[in-house]
């Protein structure tokens, strides 16, 4: 008798049954690993437009930066968080004081644009009122892992 090696087709269906069934098990988890990561990045850029806008407000106040009264000393844009805020040190000199290296990307669009609210403005408001820029947030209309809508954070 000679003895044949290899697999036999049984053999190979269940292996290949048992790699299907892996990978149907894994892709859920992946895509879900995925939007966490997302999450967390939109949370950081979040924090971080948030973060400059104090910082401008707290600065131009600190240096009495004048500014319309509507304006509160709040930036015009987030490009004005990028480009800085003109000021005179204690000797005269002329000086730009930056916030932002430039605006973080939206992780859920993948573009550098954001949802912005005035001091004036409702906080609930999807219309910006231009004055000036209070807050920000995402213009996602997808929900997060936890059920809350991206536009909420």
């Amino acid at each position: 008798m000679s003895v044949r090696a290899g697999f036999t087709l049984i053999e190979l269906i269940v292996v290949v049954v048992i790699i299907a069934v892996l990978a149907a098990v894994a892709l859920p988890v992946a895509q879900t690993s995925m939007q966490r990561a997302d999450e967390v990045e939109l949370r950081r850029a979040l924090r971080q437009l948030r973060n400059a806008i104090d910082a401008y407000r707290d600065f131009a106040m600190e240096h009495k930066v004048e500014m319309d009264d509507d304006r509160y000393f709040l930036p015009k844009s987030l490009d004005e968080l990028v480009e800085g805020l003109e000021y005179r040190d204690k000797e005269g000199n002329r000086r730009v004081e930056r916030f932002l290296r430039r605006i973080p990307m939206d992780p859920m669009s993948h573009i550098r644009e954001w949802g912005l609210r005035s001091f004036q403005d409702k906080r609930d408001s999807s219309q910006w009122g231009g004055e000036n820029v209070w807050d920000v947030y995402c213009l996602s209309e997808k929900i997060a892992l936890d059920g809350t809508p991206y536009r909420a954070w």
